[in-house]
């Protein structure tokens, strides 16, 4: 149940639900303990002669007052007007009749007018109910009252008089006495229904958190699986589809005849070796981090995300190491940045280059450019293999045409690792050949510290180039769908 699901009444109010089995034998136990004190009142008022020299009350009429009073006890939180209005009329009859009983039958409208406020499903009526019941129940008082005042027989003539007739105090003892007991009444029902209003209003917000907190550990549970499948992704595919062009390369040696085809096809063999325990190392790594998350597994540097840009020539020499021609440039100064976009940029251009291996063809040249401006920090993995030469080019990444649609779940993943840290991935084939991903990300300049190298620059090692011109196509879309788009 949430607060949308609390039942509410024509007005807006809630709705207080009905009693279960547990409240009818509480209210039928009440109802006897109110009939039995009833019986024991009128036979202790009759001994004490209350009504004065009168004739005692009838047995039947005694105990029609008595079940008048108490049976309707029963019902009194499932029909409480309707039983507030009854044990009202027998009060008035039986008082009218001489019964000697106004203690429990007191007891009994009491707790009847206060289950019309505490009770009644139905605001309004139970508001109108009271009013009428009230008016109803000092009219007749007033009328008794006033019969009352001008009674004098009802005291002594020698009596003393003090400066209120005794008729007028006899009746002002009455009001004041029934004022109270309304009023009680009636403040204690809608208090007691303020309060289960609020038990039920707080009882839904609780199952509603209750409710929320599964959808958000689910909605976790799936991100998790997510991150999982990303990591797996990115681990997996780059190594499998090197060794997959190292075992072609070997096939190929070994078909070809040439002299030194067992030096090539050892040499393959050998990087495909080293490229399964790298990927098995990887994978035990992730493995053993998914399992025991609060604990730290290894040196820092052990990690399988601790790997960023400075890790890029060692990427560009395994493409090399599949017989693949491929460079990597560094343009501009490099400068300091986060560890996250370090470790975002390698994975980017790590997915790009399984991509390029996976789909540009054997004949492919493969270009890597880190470039970095006063703003961003960008990032280009191009090839020369297979793409929509001659085609329009595609949309730019966030324009109309860039939806998003077209690209495969690799850009996604890119894509989202990017927008992680506030950066954007345009990836699409170029209009003279091949295809181009470009990762940008805004550029947080860390506090310079003096004699340390910048965390998240390539190795020194790396040829670094002369800013080069950009590349004179146009601007990949995110996500366009073309013959040339790949996952």
């Amino acid at each position: 149940m949430t607060a949308a699901d609390l039942d509410l009444d024509p007005d807006g109010r809630w709705r207080r639900p009905r009693p279960g089995r547990d409240g009818m034998r509480a209210d039928a136990l009440l109802a006897l303990g109110i009939a039995a004190g009833g019986a024991f009142a009128v036979w202790l008022y009759s001994s004490a002669n209350f009504f004065g020299d009168g004739e005692p009350p009838e047995v039947w009429e005694a105990a029609l007052m008595i079940i008048g009073f108490s049976g309707p006890l029963v019902w009194r939180r499932i029909a409480p007007i309707t039983v507030t209005v009854v044990i009202s009329i027998v009060y008035f009859l039986g008082i009218t009749a001489e019964v000697p009983e106004v203690l429990f039958s007191n007891i009994a409208l009491f707790s009847a007018m206060y289950s019309i406020g505490a009770w009644s499903r139905h605001r309004r009526a139970a508001l109108i109910g009271r009013i009428v019941i009230v008016i109803g129940m000092f009219g007749w008082l007033f009328w008794s009252t006033t019969q009352a005042a001008f009674d004098t027989s009802m005291f002594d003539e020698e009596s003393g008089v003090g400066l209120i007739a005794p008729g007028v105090a006899f009746g002002l003892i009455s009001v004041i006495t029934n004022i109270l007991y309304f009023a009680g009444a009636w403040a204690f029902g809608d208090r007691a229904w303020n309060a289960a209003r609020e038990r039920a209003e707080l009882q839904a917000s609780t199952e509603e958190l209750a409710r929320e907190r599964e959808r958000t550990a689910e909605q976790a549970v799936a991100l998790d699986r997510v991150r999982i499948g990303r990591e797996l992704h990115d681990v997996v595919a780059h190594h499998v589809s090197v060794m997959g062009i190292q075992a072609g390369a070997a096939r190929r040696a070994l078909a070809g005849g040439r002299p030194d085809a067992t030096e090539a096809a050892v040499r393959s063999l050998e990087a495909i070796e080293g490229s399964a325990r790298q990927a098995v190392d990887e994978l035990h790594r992730l493995v053993s981090t998914l399992r025991r998350a609060d604990e730290i597994v290894g040196a820092a540097e052990d990690g399988p995300s601790t790997r960023g840009t400075a890790q890029l020539e060692s990427l560009v020499d395994e493409v090399r190491g599949t017989g693949r021609a491929a460079a990597l440039s560094i343009v501009g100064e490099p400068v300091p940045f986060s560890p996250l976009i370090d470790t975002t940029l390698y994975r980017v251009a790590r997915e790009a280059v399984t991509n390029s291996l996976k789909h540009a063809g054997a004949s492919a040249a493969l270009d890597v450019r880190l470039r970095f401006t006063e703003r961003a920090v960008e990032l280009e993995v191009a090839d020369t293999g297979v793409g929509a030469r001659g085609m329009r080019p595609a949309p730019r990444a966030g324009s109309a045409g860039g939806s998003g649609a077209g690209g495969g779940l690799g850009q996604v993943g890119m894509r989202e690792r990017l927008a992680a840290v506030g950066g954007t991935l345009e990836a699409g084939p170029r209009s003279r050949g091949g295809y181009l991903v470009r990762a940008s990300v805004p550029l947080v300049v860390a506090e310079p510290t003096a004699d340390v190298a910048p965390t998240g620059a390539p190795s020194p090692s790396a040829p670094a180039a002369a800013p080069a011109p950009p590349d004179p196509t146009p601007s990949p879309a995110s996500g366009a769908a073309s013959p040339g788009a790949r996952s």
